[in-house]
């Protein structure tokens, strides 16, 4: 039970200003106190939240997009997914995003997990979603979202992640959901 008292190891926040605020992030700067009396000041970014989903087919094979990302400049597999639009169920973004950025529409939409991805710096809520099967709506994956797509056994994950070609920390995380669930037989 939470009594709102401060614990000893609780950070003092004495205030925070913006630096840059756009659409889709708010960069600012914490005025932050440790508990020891050491203060310094913290970058603070805080990002619209996301969902994804885990599209798995019958024979266990996971929908991937190959795609470039400029900012690590390598290419990369990654679920398919996106920021939630203002107001937006997270099952309805992720259902959204699978069709738009594959052409693939998502025939169940199960809540598998939600995750920060980097809580010491990034306030971004992140929903990942499992979908037992899709449907091809005929329509041509996104050029801008990716080169190609794939169905990647789920056998194979583990290795792609270690290899460096999954490295997204949605992607990961929701990969490892499922193979955790599994292994202990919860899917």
């Amino acid at each position: 039970m939470d009594t709102g008292a401060r614990r000893a190891s609780e950070w003092t926040i004495h205030g925070e200003r913006v630096i840059d605020d756009t659409r889709r992030a708010v960069l600012s700067v914490a005025d932050v106190e440790l508990p020891d009396g050491v203060r310094f000041e913290q970058y603070v970014l805080r990002v619209p939240a996301a969902a994804m989903v885990v599209v798995l087919d019958d024979a266990d094979h996971v929908l991937m997009m190959w795609r470039h990302r400029f900012i690590i400049d390598r290419w990369v597999w990654e679920l398919p997914g996106g920021y939630l639009d203002p107001d937006e169920e997270p099952a309805a973004c992720a259902a959204r995003e699978v069709e738009e950025e594959t052409g693939w529409r998502p025939r169940t939409m199960e809540p598998l997990l939600e995750f920060q991805p980097m809580v010491g710096t990034i306030d971004q809520r992140n929903v990942v979603y499992l979908s037992r099967g899709a449907d091809h709506t005929g329509a041509a994956p996104d050029v801008n979202e990716a080169e190609r797509l794939g169905w990647i056994p789920l056998a194979e994950v583990e290795q792609r992640i270690k290899a460096g070609e999954i490295v997204g920390s949605g992607s990961v995380t929701g990969l490892l959901a499922v193979l955790l669930a599994k292994a202990t037989g919860r899917i």
